[in-house]
């Protein structure tokens, strides 16, 4: 039940530029999305970045692209990120467990969610890492995929499961930079 840092991939669902300014409360959506994928960049988890139709919703938001090397952003046209079979092929796709963030909650995100459920995969969806135009939407979607096997966790929980124990180097270091 617990998400091991050896067995888990980060994924970032559709964090545009042309999509953001549309997203309730995106700037807690991006700064949550960028904490989290600095954390799991000094932990060593893989990071999978999927682009929605990139030529017309533009590019990762500059915020968190700058973090993340070309070959881990997958483009897609499908709303599930596993409809065109890229997923799984990505470095850290063949993992066990997916944190999953991005947008929009109702849409790219919960197809995605789902359809890694339906693989076989656990899944955790970050709370305030997800958001969709409307509140409401993002509050239904995160209601269907916890009733469909998702846990709904929050970045920290992500973190100190990662993180697994107290006393470390890495704790202490973790704990001063991002969680303080």
């Amino acid at each position: 039940m617990l998400i091991h840092p050896d067995r888990s991939t980060l994924l970032l669902i559709d964090l545009q530029e042309r999509l953001a300014p549309a997203i309730h409360q995106v700037g807690q959506v991006l700064e949550a999305s960028v904490w989290l994928t600095r954390v799991a960049q000094r932990l060593a988890v893989p990071v999978i970045c999927t682009e929605q139709y990139p030529q017309g919703l533009g590019p990762t938001s500059p915020a968190l692209r700058g973090l993340l090397p070309d070959e881990c952003i997958v483009e897609k046209m499908h709303f599930s990120a596993l409809a065109e079979g890229k997923l799984f092929r990505a470095a850290g796709g063949d993992r066990a467990q997916f944190v999953v963030a991005g947008t929009e909650a109702h849409v790219c995100v919960q197809q995605t969610v789902l359809d890694l459920i339906a693989a076989g995969r656990r899944v955790f969806v970050v709370e305030e890492a997800v958001g969709s135009r409307r509140s409401t939407d993002k509050a239904l979607a995160l209601e269907r995929m916890r009733r469909h096997g998702a846990d709904i966790v929050s970045r920290e929980m992500v973190a100190f499961e990662w993180l697994q124990q107290a006393g470390t180097a890495l704790f202490r270091e973790i704990s001063r930079e991002f969680i303080r």
